[in-house]
């Protein structure tokens, strides 16, 4: 495979894992799929981040995302919150 397709390949999943997080976090059902809407607020986002509250905000949305991601993620075999087993 030639190198630009490689590169077109990458960039085309990173578009997609983008998208699905707009998806994941609800945006879409709660703007009714308005991408003017969206886009608005993805705008806000830029200029917040641009401001002198930018570090605060990324503290602020990193953490949140994090604990999202964690709150999704499947339980694996060594965790400690598997759960019980019913004992009835």
């Amino acid at each position: 495979m030639r190198t630009w397709q490689v590169e077109r390949r990458k960039r085309t999943r990173h578009l997609i894992e983008l998208g699905g997080l707009v998806i994941k976090a609800g945006i879409v059902d709660l703007t009714g799929d308005d991408r003017a809407i969206i886009y608005g607020a993805l705008l806000w986002m830029a200029d917040k981040l641009k401001s002198e509250q930018g570090g605060q905000a990324r503290s602020q949305w990193a953490e949140k995302g994090k604990e999202a991601f964690e709150v999704e993620r499947p339980a694996g075999p060594n965790d400690k919150t598997q759960p019980q087993q019913d004992r009835a």
